[in-house]
Formats: structure tokens, C-alpha cells, sequence
């Protein structure tokens, strides 16, 4: 019969890949992830995953088992959630986290309106970085996020309704020759280079920002790499390139060597709340209500 932490390590393993990962995320060691999958082998009679010195990979039996057995484990784990949640109310503690003053700013009106709502429910506030925000959420750090919608794009992440949507600037020196301009297109990139986001950010948001090509296919120039965003903004008044940002930037970080100007031709910066798909409690659903909530009243 299978137990419940089997099945835990088995499906973490079947998502990291990784077994040093796996313990890290699970709290137990390399060797007890190791000796479950062995004894999980032994009682399905095959290999669940192929192991090199390079990398772990899923069998076709390993996948299959893994689709199968995930539903049901996340089901037991709702249904207790939901138990839970009946018998005792909106109580206990929720651990809320933001990326960026922007999200600062939202996950405040949220807190504010969801304390007077649940005033027995003590909310905890986290500061995310971007290559470590969806890391927090699975390691349960903290129970839903406010950030920049493109951060958590990922299968276990669910993603609630956007709360704003803000226009896109681009972020120039000075003395730059599109600082005079009243706006700017898209095509305009292909004549600045471009700074880099950290290299440790999410794909989607790596490419949303850094993009390769114009919509006409242009190539844009690459810029130097930053490893934060208070680097970027230097970078760009050093005249080294131009960053797209949101309009709230112009607001929050007003400098006296870059300008904001506006895009006619690009999409707005997007800002939601994000949180784990199988960590989908009252406490979270009306958490991310009260964002909403809050966000309209705004």
C-alpha cells in the first residue's frame, strides 16, 4: 500500500528532477528521497526514473504514474483544506508576499480590507525577490503573492484576476535622443541596447522585457546585464541602454538623469495575485477576493 510521504516524494521528484532539490524542498534528506523511489520501484516492479551522473528523468511508467497519482494527492490534501477550513473559520495566520513597490502598494489595500473582514485571521508580510518567488510559495513561505503576472508563470502556479494593468514607459538617459520624444514604438528598439534582466528570472519575464526582435523582426541590440532593479535604472542613466518599465516607475523612482517615455505600441505591465495550486484554502480564495475587492474600490 502506498503511503501519503511516498507519494509526496515521488510526485516533488517527478517535478524537480532533482534529488538533492527534492530533500531540500521536503526537509529530508538526498537518501531518504533515494530509498522511498527504490522501495516505490521494487513495489511497482520497474524503474520509475532514469538516473545518470547528469541528470534524472521521468520512465514512461514513472510519467504516467505521476499523472495519475497527482490528482488524487492534491484532492485528499483540498478536501482536508476545506475540512479544515469549515470547522474553524477564517483564523490562523497567512503569509502574504509582494515583488517590487508595486506590488507593495496593492498587497497593502488587500491586507487592509481583508484584516477588517477577518480580523481573527493575522496576516504576515514577505518581501520576494524574482528568481526566488515562486521557490517561496512551494517551500511555503508564503501562501499567495502579489506580483508581476509573468514571475509565477508555472503549471503548479494558480494565477487570480489581474488587479492592475498599468501602461509600458521606456526608461532613457537624459541625454538620450528619444528623451525628447513625446512616445516611442516598439521598431525604436532595434536602435538601443537593451539591459538585461538578472539571469536568474523567469523565462516569460526574461522575454517580456528583454526581447530579441521588434514586432517587425528587427534584431535589438543586448546591453549589459543587471542584478537588480535599482542596477537597471543605473545602467540606464550611465546612457549603457533603455529598459522598458510600468507607469508606476515614473512615480516611485522619479530621477533627474532618466526620462519615462510612453509606448504607442506596447502591452501594459500586468500585476495578480499568484499562489499554489495545491495550497488553494478559504483563507487564500478570500484573501485574493479581498485584492480584488480592493483593487476596484481604488
Amino acid at each position: 500500500m502506498l503511503e501519503r510521504h511516498e507519494a509526496e516524494v515521488f510526485l516533488a521528484l517527478a517535478e524537480e528532477l532533482h534529488f538533492g532539490r527534492t530533500g531540500e524542498r521536503l526537509g529530508i534528506t538526498t537518501g531518504r528521497v533515494s530509498q522511498t523511489v527504490k522501495k516505490l520501484e521494487r513495489m511497482v516492479g520497474a524503474p520509475l526514473f532514469e538516473r545518470t551522473s547528469r541528470r534524472v528523468l521521468l520512465t514512461p511508467i514513472g510519467r504516467q504514474l505521476a499523472e495519475d497519482l497527482a490528482p488524487h494527492v492534491v484532492g485528499m490534501d483540498e478536501a482536508v483544506r476545506r475540512a479544515v477550513d469549515a470547522g474553524r473559520g477564517i483564523t490562523g495566520d497567512l503569509r502574504v508576499g509582494f515583488l517590487s513597490s508595486v506590488a507593495g502598494q496593492l498587497l497593502l489595500k488587500a491586507v487592509a480590507l481583508f484584516g477588517e473582514r477577518y480580523p481573527a485571521c493575522e496576516v504576515h508580510i514577505h518581501e520576494t525577490q524574482g528568481h526566488d518567488a515562486v521557490v517561496r510559495l512551494r517551500r511555503g513561505d508564503v501562501d499567495v503573492l502579489i506580483t508581476d503576472v509573468l514571475i509565477a508563470a508555472q503549471p503548479d502556479v494558480v494565477a487570480g484576476p489581474v488587479l492592475l494593468a498599468e501602461p509600458r514607459l521606456l526608461a532613457v538617459a537624459t541625454g538620450n535622443p528619444l528623451a525628447g520624444h513625446v512616445a516611442v514604438s516598439l521598431e525604436e528598439l532595434a536602435g538601443h541596447p537593451m539591459i538585461l534582466v538578472p539571469a536568474d528570472m523567469p523565462d516569460a519575464f526574461s522575454e517580456d522585457r528583454n526581447p530579441a526582435h521588434t514586432p517587425s523582426g528587427l534584431p535589438i541590440p543586448r546591453g549589459p546585464r543587471a542584478a537588480s532593479f535599482t542596477e537597471t535604472l543605473t545602467l540606464v542613466a550611465a546612457g549603457r541602454g533603455v529598459f522598458p518599465v510600468g507607469e508606476n516607475v515614473a512615480r516611485l523612482y522619479p530621477r533627474p538623469d532618466i526620462a519615462y517615455v510612453p509606448f504607442i505600441d506596447a502591452p501594459p505591465i500586468r500585476w495578480g495575485t499568484m499562489w499554489l495550486r495545491s495550497n488553494t484554502t478559504h483563507r487564500v480564495r478570500e484573501f485574493v477576493r479581498a485584492a480584488g475587492d480592493a483593487g476596484r474600490a481604488t
